[in-house]
């Protein structure tokens, strides 16, 4: 990978089947066959019930070479091509299979991979093949990273007409601010529950908002629904982590850390707070090429530089694979888009993040922890060293504020709220400052965290197996200060 994370261990190798060696057999043998698809499928596609699960495929593009390329519009458009034309012409032959044999399918590139409705007779046949790696599950699992206490009403008070929030405030934001670099030209996305668009801190700052007309096309799409043509956000947890970002209603809310950018949004989970694998698959997809209401026209153009996640994909459920999710992170960063995951809430116990589910402990992803008003690291904050196979990495990466941060939320209303989930839309914030600041670093990931690692208010610690200095498995690199990171 890149100089820009401490490695304890080396030689990254994610022991799934999505690596498997292009020397698989022809035909593998039955005990191959049974180890391909997972318990919980063969239970839902028992007794000739049909069931919908998802199918991974053995060989995966390799878009490395967008590395080299100059612009993050040609990374962007490099990946976005190699990955879809590769996953058409390997999945030829098993969409020839599936149509034969009657299965419902639907298609995915940036991992190479289907989701397939079908039933017994369906899996075996395609565990039969040497071309696919994994028959997986796709439940809906509750994924939002939510805060230990339930969000509460802001309180009802006098406020000034210059207020800005506690926690904009610390990461130094209006101090990046004043010499004019406050997020403009720059879109950042969202993967959340969705948003109420016309919040009063948030519809000024929509992409799909002219100032007199709404367009939705390429800005939102419902992976949950998508006959939902316009923003919702009956969960609520979307609008906050947005507000955060940009927020700003022109008056007493100053919400965001970026309010000159522009949010555009992919909804993952639905009004209960479910996602599922496929709905953030989708998600990752629209972000790389976002494509207009019909699911058309994909244009990588139309990307945004960043994408904060505030969530996690349970793995204990069997519902996501540490393998499904690496590689679409992995070529989410390909295309020059920064993925800005939460932590988790799983604190304060030590090796937390990532115990619920990816993608906070990939090195490919730039983790984010939570801290209080006090500067200090919060308890439910999950903390490092993250571990996948063969590999054990300090984390988070970066934190910034999640305890009593207060943001946007349906209906046109405001709350309190914590959780690593407040915390990392405050790093997509502050990349949309840096860009304003400093465009030549857009489509440059590597350089992007390594900038905001380098002028992050560095804490040292021992705990949780840290070397007593920074990085270190509680607050990564430190706290993130807006203000120095947009300084020439």
């Amino acid at each position: 990978m890149s100089h820009r994370r401490v490695r304890i261990a080396v030689l990254f190798g994610l022991a799934t089947m999505l690596w498997l060696a292009a020397a698989a057999p022809a035909v593998p043998s039955p005990s191959a066959r049974s180890a391909k698809v997972a318990t919980s499928v063969l239970k839902e596609t028992a007794h000739g019930r049909a069931a919908t699960f998802l199918v991974l495929l053995a060989r995966q593009a390799d878009v490395s070479a967008a590395q080299a390329l100059p612009t993050k519009l040609a990374k962007g458009r490099f990946v976005f091509r190699t990955l879809r034309s590769f996953a058409a012409r390997t999945q030829a032959p098993i969409k020839a299979l599936l149509d034969r044999m009657g299965a419902r399918y639907r298609s995915h590139w940036v991992v190479n991979l289907l989701r397939v409705t079908g039933s017994r007779a369906v899996v075996d046949a395609l565990a039969a093949r040497a071309d696919v790696a994994q028959v997986l599950p796709d439940p809906w699992t509750k994924s939002t990273i939510l805060p230990r206490q339930a969000p509460h009403l802001a309180p009802a008070q006098p406020r000034r007409t210059d207020t800005v929030e506690w926690n904009v405030d610390r990461v130094h934001a209006p101090i990046a601010w004043s010499p004019g670099y406050t997020g403009q030209g720059i879109g950042l996305g969202n993967i959340d529950t969705g948003q109420q668009w016309d919040h009063p801190a948030l519809k000024p700052h929509y992409r799909g908002w002219s100032g007199s007309c709404v367009d939705h096309n390429y800005n939102w799409y419902d992976a949950t629904d998508p006959t939902n043509r316009a923003p919702i956000d009956p969960y609520g947890h979307g609008t906050h982590t947005a507000g955060t970002m940009v927020g700003d209603d022109g008056g007493t809310n100053q919400i965001g850390v970026a309010p000159g950018a522009k949010w555009m949004s992919c909804r993952s989970m639905n009004s209960s707070g479910f996602g599922s694998p496929d709905t953030y698959i989708t998600c990752f997809e629209f972000m790389i090429a976002p494509w207009n209401l019909d699911g058309q026209n994909p244009d990588p153009s139309k990307a945004p530089v960043a994408v904060s996640n505030s969530w996690y994909c349970s793995i204990s459920s069997e519902g996501c694979s540490q393998g499904v999710l690496y590689q679409t992170v992995k070529n989410v960063r390909a295309a020059g888009i920064v993925p800005v995951v939460a932590a988790g809430n799983s604190g304060p116990t030590c090796s937390s993040i990532g115990i619920d589910g990816p993608p906070a402990q990939y090195d490919e992803s730039y983790t984010v922890g939570a801290t209080t008003s006090s500067n200090t690291l919060a308890s439910f904050s999950s903390r490092g060293p993250a571990s996948v196979p063969h590999q054990t990495l300090i984390k988070p990466d970066i934190v910034a504020p999640g305890e009593g941060v207060r943001s946007s939320w349906p209906p046109s209303t405001y709350v309190v709220a914590s959780g690593t989930s407040m915390a990392t839309p405050h790093i997509a914030g502050v990349i949309a400052l840096i860009y304003s600041a400093k465009p030549s670093l857009i489509g440059n990931v590597d350089a992007t965290e390594a900038l905001i690692n380098s002028t992050a208010h560095h804490i040292n610690s021992s705990e949780c197996s840290s070397s007593g200095s920074w990085p270190n498995n509680l607050y990564g690199y430190g706290f993130v200060d807006a203000a120095r990171a947009v300084r020439p």
